[in-house]
């Protein structure tokens, strides 16, 4: 099974236009198979533990350990997915998940596993879901085009949340009848077949000339650089961190209103998820309807304040037939958020630090439910369940003013594509990539009545140089002629400098061509490069005053 050419089909884009793409169908239907299985898992670990400990605290850290390994492991995983061939590697996680699921079946038939071990078990496939996870997600990229990619993440997410809404009720029904060991040894098997599928699946790398090969730790600040210098996606994780924090109480604990609060059976438990996943579903119709009237931040806005009220709920209803609607309306609003969140990052990245960029959202949002759980987990214990949900509401409450100093911004329109206008520099000799570091210095002539419009063009390409690779990066005038502007950026390898090359989209292009109009020269801007002279320590040092070590 070959990549498919990703052409988009004449028709405008529609909820099920990346189903036309094979790649894209059979990989998301052996994910589908694969996220049942997960949310089976997920029941039948939290229900196991539940029942063989009083403790909410042990409860609560069932989320923990499944969120915990990407808080660790998200950012290596990104790295990797953007260095090593992605197909690899999810053969690889897909493996190590089948093998540790299944040794967890065997050891609860048997009698032989405590509420520790299955946290221990739980954590382990944490791990790979952390590794997978980042891959799993800019894979998508490769299998359908820009246009229509909004719509295979927003597939993506129903997949999971079809899981929800059949696994936790087909888990239960196990559970109910036989053991959570069966659960954890049909989850098992659900992960070789998504092996199967990847395997059969010859994927044809992008071939994209991105400069010298990047090196683990520099690949790993370049993504983090990223982050820091792009303001919209610096908005994304501060809201998505604040989301998962409060949203966190209802999956942390709602297992524990049903069982202790309510007095309820697994089978009430996995038809609460299975309403909540059944809402997930319906709001990805009700999202294709109210796309045009609703943008990213306003769906954000509205899926915190939903959750409001069900924290609220969760705390203060005594009926489960109030709370099925609620769970309902609350996968809903979860679908909106979290493809919200997905697709703002996805859509405004560039295919060079992409699974870098997506792995780093994914640990915000997992570090919000690992502290946000064992932060109401531990509230329940020293306070009561109502007393912690309701905690949690209040921060939503406060969280939804988040939308004000941080909104959410679209990126369909960014043309993100290398500009590829940056012609070699002229070099004599030999320069190794790894020599160092490297100054570029851009000479402007701009007339004095420019100054305020140009400094402020060129505060927005200082950024672009810093989030691009440079460390250092400013403008200066001449005093002898202060028309003559400098634009200068420090980086720390020829090699970095030459990925810089590669790393400039087209729509920075239109930010560098802002800067340019305000030269008045008639040749263009003079770009000059700087290598460190080869014997020279490169180092700041003072230098002697006379009479203390110097010679006279």
């Amino acid at each position: 099974m070959s990549s498919p050419a990703t052409t988009l089909p004449e028709a405008k884009p529609t909820l099920w236009t990346p189903f036309a793409f094979t790649v894209f169908r059979a990989i998301w239907i052996a994910g589908l198979v694969s996220n049942i299985g997960t949310w089976m898992q997920n029941v039948a670990g939290v229900w196991l533990v539940t029942t063989l400990t009083s403790s909410a605290l042990l409860v609560a850290l069932m989320q923990t350990a499944t969120s915990l390994p990407a808080f660790l492991l998200s950012l290596p995983a990104g790295v990797m997915a953007d260095l090593i061939d992605r197909r690899r590697l999810l053969l690889f996680t897909q493996a190590f998940m089948a093998v540790v699921a299944t040794l967890l079946g065997a050891l609860a038939l048997t009698g032989q596993i405590s509420a520790l071990g299955v946290l221990g078990f739980t954590f382990l496939l944490g791990m790979g879901a952390a590794l997978n996870a980042p891959i799993w997600q800019t894979v998508v990229t490769e299998l359908v085009p820009r246009p229509v990619l909004p719509f295979a993440i927003t597939l993506n997410g129903i997949s999971n949340n079809i899981a929800r809404a059949i696994g936790p009720a087909i888990g239960g029904v196990i559970i109910a009848y036989y053991s959570p060991g069966f659960v954890f040894l049909l989850n098992g098997l659900s992960f070789l077949g998504t092996w199967a599928v990847v395997y059969s699946w010859k994927r044809t790398a992008v071939a994209e000339d991105a400069g010298p090969v990047e090196n683990f730790i520099g690949a790993l600040r370049a993504g983090m650089r990223y982050v820091q210098y792009s303001p919209t996606l610096y908005g994304v994780l501060v809201r998505t961190f604040a989301f998962s924090f409060g949203a966190s109480a209802m999956w942390a604990l709602v297992s524990v209103v049903v069982a202790r609060r309510l007095g309820l059976s697994s089978g009430h438990y996995g038809t609460m998820l299975s309403w909540l996943g059944a809402g997930a579903v319906g709001g990805a119709v009700l999202m294709g309807r109210a796309g045009s009237r609703l943008n990213f931040n306003q769906r954000v806005l509205l899926g915190s304040l939903a959750f409001v009220g069900t924290n609220a709920a969760l705390a203060l209803f005594t009926s489960i037939y109030w709370l099925y609607p609620v769970m309902f309306f609350s996968g809903v609003c979860w679908l909106m958020v979290m493809t919200s969140f997905s697709t703002t990052v996805q859509l405004n990245v560039p295919k060079w630090v992409q699974a870098r960029v997506t792995s780093i959202y994914m640990l915000v949002f997992q570090a919000g439910l690992s502290v946000g759980s064992l932060v109401w987990g531990e509230l329940a214990d020293r306070a009561t369940v109502s007393i912690a949900l309701l905690g949690a509401a209040g921060w939503m409450l406060l969280s939804s003013l988040l939308a004000l100093p941080f909104p959410m911004r679209s990126g369909e329109n960014l043309n993100l594509d290398p500009a590829g206008h940056w012609p070699d520099p002229e070099v004599q000799g030999t320069v190794d990539p790894d020599d160092g570091p490297v100054v570029v210095m851009v000479e402007y002539e701009v007339a004095p009545a420019n100054w305020p419009a140009f400094r402020q063009a060129a505060g927005q390409l200082t950024r672009l140089r810093l989030r691009d690779g440079a460390l250092r990066a400013g403008v200066f005038a001449d005093l002898a002629h202060p028309e003559r502007i400098t634009e200068f950026f420090y980086v720390a390898t020829w090699g970095e400098h030459q990925r810089q090359h590669h790393r400039f989209t087209k729509e920075d292009q239109a930010v560098e061509a802002q800067v340019q109009q305000f030269h008045t020269g008639s040749a263009p801007p003079r770009v000059t490069h700087f290598l460190a002279f080869p014997k020279s320590s490169n180092i700041e040092m003072p230098m002697p005053l006379p009479g203390f070590g110097a010679q006279q």
